[in-house]
């Protein structure tokens, strides 16, 4: 199974920039060795269940609970039986189309 979970999530309350706190967030995605493609208005991730992706969005949670007192999170989820590697494949059927995208 691939489940491809796209989200942002970040502290409202923290003023007009946030990236250290979304910093924290990504290096978290990162040090758990998900894969994962940042966006600039997201993060999109990939796993093999559906655990392990809500697990990535709680511990983001976790990440920024102690020190916002709210917490804005929007999240896309597309979960697809007997798939993989999906954030690659995706493009490269467009881009199999059209010729290259913007990454």
């Amino acid at each position: 199974m691939s489940v491809m979970l796209n989200f942002a999530m970040f502290p409202t309350d923290k003023g007009d920039s946030v990236s250290q706190y979304v910093s924290q967030v990504i290096k978290n995605i990162k040090d758990s060795g998900v894969p994962y493609k940042l966006n600039p208005m997201g993060t999109t991730i990939e796993t093999d269940t559906m655990a392990e992706a809500l697990k990535i969005v709680q511990e983001s949670y976790d990440i920024l609970e102690p020190v916002s007192d709210r917490i804005y999170c929007s999240v896309n989820i597309d979960a697809q039986k007997n798939k993989g590697q999906r954030m690659q494949s995706k493009i490269a059927s467009v881009e199999a189309k059209i010729g290259e995208v913007n990454k």
